[in-house]
Parts: structure tokens; C-alpha cells; sequence
């Protein structure tokens, strides 16, 4: 389990992401860069870090899944993913 201040820290990026998706796109139309520059560091969708929705762990992260790896497997092997079966040959 990653620690909670760095679960909550990224949903309030992305939020902050959201808030200011438009003034951005307005401000990179007109190519205005100095007032880009001004607006918050964390308003840049490449601040951004694919967490796990499950654990918030950040690495082993399966996107088609939205989960790292270890909670896919354990998610799997309970058949709680649809569509998901483990593998025999």
C-alpha cells in the first residue's frame, strides 16, 4: 500500500489538471508561452503518474486494468476481473 499523502497529492494533480485543461489549450493556441509558464507546475498533464486504483502503488501499473500487477493477479485469481482467466497449456 503506498502511502496515503502520495494517493491524495496525485488526485489533487489530476484535479488540478482538469481545472486548467482549457486556459491551457487557449494559451498553446495563441502561443502565448509566458503566460503558460506562469500558470501552476501541476496543471501539466506530464506531471501526471499512473497509479494503481487499488493499492496506489505507481509502478507495475497495467493500464487496459487501471491496477499494478500484483492486485491484477490477486484480483484474477478470485475472478473478480471479467473476461480473465488464468492460463493452461
Amino acid at each position: 500500500m503506498a502511502k496515503k499523502a502520495k494517493v491524495v497529492k496525485e488526485k489533487k494533480r489530476q484535479a488540478m489538471v482538469k481545472k486548467y485543461a482549457e486556459i491551457r489549450r487557449e494559451l498553446k493556441a495563441k502561443g502565448d508561452y509566458e503566460a503558460l509558464r506562469k500558470l501552476p507546475r501541476d496543471s501539466s498533464p506530464t506531471r501526471l503518474t499512473n497509479r494503481c486504483q487499488v493499492t496506489g502503488r505507481p509502478k507495475g501499473y497495467l493500464r487496459k486494468f487501471g491496477m499494478s500487477r500484483i492486485a491484477f493477479r490477486d484480483y484474477a485469481h478470485k475472478g473478480q476481473l471479467p473476461g480473465v482467466k488464468k492460463s493452461s497449456w
